[in-house]
């Protein structure tokens, strides 16, 4: 069976763990090129890199929140790939706190990293797409930004203003053969879900119509079709990955 994704160069920005190492294996499997990115986790990064399928694969730091780390960045993968075929804006962080007792330097990091970061990165990578005349861009938002949540406006925020600009996005370059789509995952199981209590589990299982919590493969699979040309009908979407929850 043809790899879906057989000669094309994708970057993955958090790709070192979470659903962005799930991200990053699965686009290796289907044949793609993968360039990703860590903050801090070198090791886990360079671990993961000596598990792909294939060849050619790299990683970098890159700090989201810094226009000159972005820059560097895609200079080079550019240097190593020559060309991006997709993009997949995966990285974020959250700063939780109710809104009273929110710092406005939380609010901004979320928004300056989640946000700015998106737009930065995208930025970058469509000046090639736009000489090759196609690409695929898909930003991994998130179900809080369609629902809200307390506690969260901020991470809130940046989803939603990410899903805004992905519309927008997809309408600017359409007519070059580029697509930009979101996927919305809901409660998927990492680091974070490992340690709920049974009780915080049941309570979030009872609001999940399938009855179950979602896995980094479940997000993955939604990435390779929506990278691949599979969906290449397909532009200023959101795919919700989510059990039903929304």
């Amino acid at each position: 069976m043809a790899k879906r994704l057989e000669g094309k160069n994708i970057i993955v920005t958090g790709g070192s763990r979470g659903i962005g190492a799930e991200i990053v294996k699965q686009l290796a499997l289907e044949g793609a090129r993968v360039a990703f990115t860590y903050t801090s986790r070198k090791d886990s990064s360079e671990a993961l890199l000596k598990e792909l399928p294939g060849s050619g694969h790299f990683i970098d730091a890159l700090d989201l929140s810094d226009e000159a780390s972005v820059d560097h960045f895609f200079n080079e993968v550019l240097k190593n790939f020559g060309t991006i075929d997709g993009l997949v804006n995966n990285a974020g962080v959250t700063q939780d706190q109710l809104i009273l007792r929110m710092k406005t330097q939380d609010f901004d990091k979320v928004i300056q990293t989640n946000l700015r970061g998106t737009f930065l990165c995208t930025r970058a990578a469509v000046k090639p797409m736009l000489k090759a005349r196609k690409g695929s861009i898909v930003n991994i938002t998130s179900v809080i930004g369609q629902t809200g949540n307390a506690g969260q406006v901020n991470y809130a925020a940046s989803k939603a203003g990410i899903e805004a600009m992905s519309k927008s996005i997809a309408l600017e370059l359409a007519s070059r053969s580029i697509r930009s789509n979101c996927i919305a995952p809901g409660f998927i199981g990492t680091e974070m879900t490992n340690q709920l209590t049974e009780s915080q589990r049941e309570s979030i299982l009872s609001k999940v119509p399938l009855g179950k919590i979602g896995s980094g493969a479940d997000v993955a699979y939604a990435v390779v079709f929506l990278l691949s040309d599979e969906s290449s009908y397909i532009t200023g979407t959101t795919l919700n990955v989510n059990g039903g929850l929304y």
